[in-house]
């Protein structure tokens, strides 16, 4: 099975403490590597995490925070000391290239390649990358700002073929492909072939959903209806609720409440405020609604089968 893996590179919120760094995160799909958010420390996150900085074309910020994004100046010059010369996408809500911009002609007048400014609107969900294999789509969130998470989704690749079968019926190889993507057969003499007797099911193709920073919403559960795994912000405890809804943040239990509603099949919690003490907390109070959870933490990397 190809690569789908997501690392954890900082999962902590807006202030950095000694346990957790801000948030940033590296999706490897096959080999290609996409980052999404920027904290401060992430690229030395990506130095232990022994990821390969030459396979990181595309980063994506959900929003505008300094906490999801402070880390991307040191990183894009780091990437032209290492003598990088491929293009740099970045996809982010409308204003980050005003920003960078000034400080790119400060910092790094004589970058040795390109950075590219995508910006999305944040209002409906849309398509932000495409490749052969997989597809990225923003996720409206809402913060405090204009806010998005991300779907990573895999293309559904074609059925199996079955090689015994096709050699008996001597099916022309300029027919394969069709049959691949699901088409029956037709003899010379009008029998139908139907393809289930051809093919086999390809592998159901997989999904990862990453929700930044975002008051409990309902409206993305059916847009991230059962995906393979679940990235959710859960920066407070339930006790501290009407502080979650005043900064527009999201409870453990009730990132929980949206794993379950989803019927996603794993769910990671993350950015977790600096006021408290030991993770634990966050992860019994989300277990009580949807036990296949886990915590996330600097290091984890987790494979989507």
């Amino acid at each position: 099975m190809e690569k789908f893996e997501v690392n954890i590179l900082g999962c902590g919120s807006a202030l950095p403490t000694t346990r957790h760094l801000p948030t940033s995160q590296v999706v490897n799909v096959r080999d290609k590597l996409f980052m999404i958010d920027c904290g401060e420390g992430t690229q030395l996150q990506i130095r232990k995490s022994k990821l390969r900085f030459s396979r990181l074309n595309h980063i994506f910020i959900s929003h505008l925070h300094g906490d999801h994004c402070f880390g991307l100046m040191g990183l894009i010059s780091s990437l032209g000391l290492l003598g990088r010369t491929a293009k740099l996408h970045i996809y982010s809500p409308l204003g980050l290239e005003a920003l960078l911009k000034p400080q790119l002609k400060f910092f790094c007048n004589k970058l040795p390649y390109d950075v590219v400014f995508h910006s999305f609107n944040t209002i409906q969900p849309e398509v932000i990358y495409e490749d052969r294999s997989l597809t990225v789509t923003t996720i409206p969130l809402e913060h405090r700002m204009p806010s998005c998470g991300f779907l990573f989704a895999e293309k559904q690749r074609p059925n199996h073929l079955i090689k015994d079968m096709i050699d008996f019926y001597k099916i022309p190889i300029a027919q394969l492909h069709s049959i691949k993507l699901g088409a029956d057969f037709l003899t010379g003499d009008g029998q139908v072939i139907p393809n289930n007797r051809l093919t086999l099911p390809a592998i159901p193709a997989r999904k990862y959903a990453y929700c930044s920073d975002t008051i409990y919403k309902e409206g993305i559960v059916d847009q991230i209806r059962g995906v393979d795994l679940l990235f959710h912000e859960a920066t407070f405890l339930e006790s501290e609720k009407a502080r979650a809804k005043e900064t527009f943040h999201t409870t453990a239990m009730e990132a929980a409440i949206i794993a379950r509603d989803a019927e996603v099949k794993k769910l990671i919690i993350g950015h977790f405020s600096a006021r408290y003490e030991s993770d634990e907390l966050f992860l019994t109070e989300a277990k009580t609604i949807f036990p296949n959870t886990m915590l996330a933490h600097e290091g984890l990397c987790v494979t989507i089968e």
